[in-house]
């Protein structure tokens, strides 16, 4: 296959903030075209968009068609951002007009509903029925609202947001934020492993404390964690203590940290070391797949979604594959940048499975930037090597901060996050 790029660029692409701005860029198809296959996609995120815009990329001949609820969709990446006052909500936003217009993906905004396996066909809330040869199941995460006793989707909606959907949530803690007084305090309830993005609860409590550094002195945010250690968690501390000192309070699980009850009435919660009360409270509750991957039986009793790690299929259905948050894929983190290497490669496999090229081996990657302030990021990049006997970490795209890093590089790695949303976004919906 042309345009391959290798193990070892593509790990500085990771690491200069380039991740994302394409494994397959060339002006026109990639490939000969060798299909009237149907692909239908379900999830419009890092994952469903990029693999809808390059299956269109390397054959433009199949069908693909892609649906998704929202006509905007608003990333999670940078969305603390906007929670913190630093960007805006327009900021995050992108629309589907791209994949219809430039590149031929018939885009629905409705919602899945039942996936039948064996007839393989997609029935839609609005009652059209899709069939498709190939199904791409890219639906993110659900939300586990009984997992904390007192936590409810009406609680999240009214008083107590997760925020980890990015949209009204956003809005939401941000309004919240705004009108809280000086001196009360802001609470994160951070869940177990494995969860979408596993860093964002750490760079928000900076980006809040960011805001009440300079508008609620006073205040200052506890987390209270259900794990005992977090990814970065030495450079998120030294950040803390250099930015915040004082201002950010982290509780791991043994030392008060586990949530035992939420009262939203109350706003108060329950540890078993006592109440803490709080002027806000982000609970950010255990995730599982998205709905639509349950409810067709693609999760094990995990709530995730095992798959091939050769080309992503479900070990569940045959003909349909999983990519993203949702799925299991040994080591990898759940975060866009995961997402959109699977769509890449996954993209590859299918056209192969119509008739293409061969298939062959694809590096996965995972990419992180942290912002604790503006002007002032961490981050974290790693590859993996995907084979039909597991996807396997690559040694030598492993990238961390240093804890060294110096006050240039620490603004280097802040410029470097700017282009690597800008260049995902770009390769994801443009």
């Amino acid at each position: 296959m042309g345009n391959t790029i290798s193990r070892r660029s593509f790990s500085k692409m990771l690491i200069s903030g380039l991740a994302g701005s394409s494994l397959f860029m060339s002006g026109g198809p990639l490939m000969a075209s060798v299909s009237k296959a149907r692909v239908v996609v379900i999830g419009g995120g890092f994952g469903g968009a990029t693999v809808a815009r390059y299956l269109k990329k390397l054959d433009p001949a199949i069908s693909v068609t892609l649906v998704e609820p929202k006509t905007v969709f608003h990333t999670c990446p940078m969305s603390n951002a906007v929670i913190g006052g630093i960007r805006t909500m327009p900021d995050i936003a992108h629309n589907y007009s791209a994949l219809r217009n430039r590149y031929g993906v018939e885009v629905i905004h409705d919602t899945a509903t039942l996936i039948d396996p064996v007839k393989k066909t997609v029935k839609l809330k609005g009652g059209r029925s899709l069939q498709y040869d190939r199904l791409v199941v890219s639906p993110g995460v659900d939300f586990i609202w009984d997992a904390i006793a007192g936590y409810s989707q009406k609680a999240a909606e009214s008083v107590m947001p997760h925020a980890y959907e990015a949209g009204p949530q956003t809005l939401l803690l941000r309004r919240q934020l705004l009108a809280m007084k000086d001196g009360e305090s802001v609470i994160i309830c951070a869940p177990k492993n494995p969860f979408r993005c596993p860093a964002a609860p750490y760079e928000r409590a900076s980006l809040i404390a960011h805001y009440l550094k300079k508008n609620k002195p006073k205040s200052k945010v506890i987390i209270l964690d259900d794990k005992e250690v977090f990814t970065k968690q030495d450079l998120f501390m030294l950040g803390w203590d250099r930015l915040y000192s004082g201002k950010i309070e982290w509780r791991s699980a043994s030392v008060g940290g586990k949530v035992e009850r939420l009262d939203p009435a109350t706003m108060t919660v329950s540890t078993e070391f006592g109440d803490e009360k709080g002027g806000v409270i982000n609970v950010i509750p255990p995730q599982r797949a998205g709905r639509i991957a349950i409810d067709a039986g693609l999760a094990d009793a995990s709530g995730w979604c095992p798959v091939n790690p050769a080309d992503f299929e479900s070990l569940q259905h045959p003909g349909i594959h999983v990519i993203g948050d949702a799925a299991l894929v040994g080591t990898m983190p759940k975060s866009g940048t995961a997402a959109n290497t699977q769509a890449k490669a996954l993209a590859a496999s299918i056209v192969a499975a119509f008739g293409g090229p061969a298939d062959g081996e694809h590096d996965l990657a995972s990419l992180c930037y942290s912002m604790l302030a503006p002007g002032y990021a961490i981050s974290v990049a790693g590859g993996y090597i995907q084979s039909p006997d597991g996807i396997k970490d690559n040694p030598e795209s492993i990238h961390l901060t240093s804890m060294e890093a110096t006050t240039a590089q620490l603004a280097g790695e802040a410029e470097q996050a700017d282009n690597w949303y800008r260049n995902i976004s770009q390769d994801t919906w443009d």
